[in-house]
């Protein structure tokens, strides 16, 4: 069986293509930022809204006469991210795709779904459920002497990369399904190694999370180990099989629910 290449792209043809694409991406980027734009105001209340679910009454804080227009241009830019997302994925997907079969192709929808799916997922989880928990923790080292200023900039920046980071760590299904179309992974492999992704996940959470509280880092590892085992499934449903594998695969997921 032959791969669908209607030409085989020298490699200057290939960053050609890559160019294209990344040009695509910065359009899409550029169109979700205009967007947003228009509702930079109510953008601003809705990202801050982790922080007064934490218990926050006061007002922000600026200290550059410019600082105020400059945020409403990051926070207009970083949901129009989350707005051309999908279309990002799509020249992704377009970029990959002559290297694949014909019928592999059709996974294009799935693809893309999946990953808007799970990064609106990831951002909903930390926005809603994890960043509050977090601020809350943080506030309460405050004493009686001291009293709590965010100066605005220092929080989106606190903000923005910690739900980015959380948007990421949330495409580990996306991952495993890519990587098991290819026949990189498959449930049985990814079930031998259960107990290395419980130690990466404590891991990464302690590394994107700013607090060092064990409770914090648990709210994040918690979902990725369930995102993992999701994984597990996913690549045990859609996972390219080898010659031999479709039985020791089922037998490996069966030892392991009876575990």
């Amino acid at each position: 069986m032959t791969r669908s290449h209607p030409d085989k792209m020298t490699f200057l043809e290939h960053l050609e293509e890559l160019r294209s694409r990344l040009v695509r991406i910065a359009l899409y980027l550029a169109g979700g930022f205009g967007a947003c734009w228009g509702f930079h105001e109510q953008i601003f209340g809705f990202l801050t809204q982790p922080l007064r679910r934490a218990g926050f009454s006061d007002q922000f804080i600026y200290t550059s006469p410019a600082e105020a227009f400059f945020l409403y241009m990051k926070m207009s830019f970083f949901v129009g991210i989350f707005v051309a997302f999908p279309f990002i994925l799509w020249e992704i997907w377009a970029f990959i795709s002559p290297g694949l079969y014909r019928h592999e192709k059709l996974w294009a929808i799935p693809f893309i779904g999946m990953g808007s799916f799970f990064f609106t997922a990831g951002a909903i989880f930390g926005h809603f459920a994890l960043f509050p928990l977090t601020f809350k923790f943080l506030w309460g080292f405050a004493g009686p002497d001291m009293r709590f200023l965010p100066r605005i900039g220092e929080y989106w920046s606190f903000y923005s990369w910690f739900l980015l980071g959380i948007g990421a760590v949330f495409q580990i299904p996306v991952v495993i399904f890519v990587l098991a179309r290819i026949g990189l992974v498959s449930a049985r492999m990814l079930l031998k190694g259960w107990k290395w992704a419980i130690l990466a996940a404590f891991v990464l959470a302690a590394i994107i999370t700013p607090s060092a509280d064990v409770v914090t880092q648990t709210a994040l590892a918690g979902p990725m180990i369930g995102l993992y085992l999701l994984g597990v499934v996913i690549a045990w449903i859609f996972g390219r099989k080898r010659s031999g594998e479709e039985e020791d695969d089922e037998e490996t997921v069966s030892e392991a629910a009876r575990s």
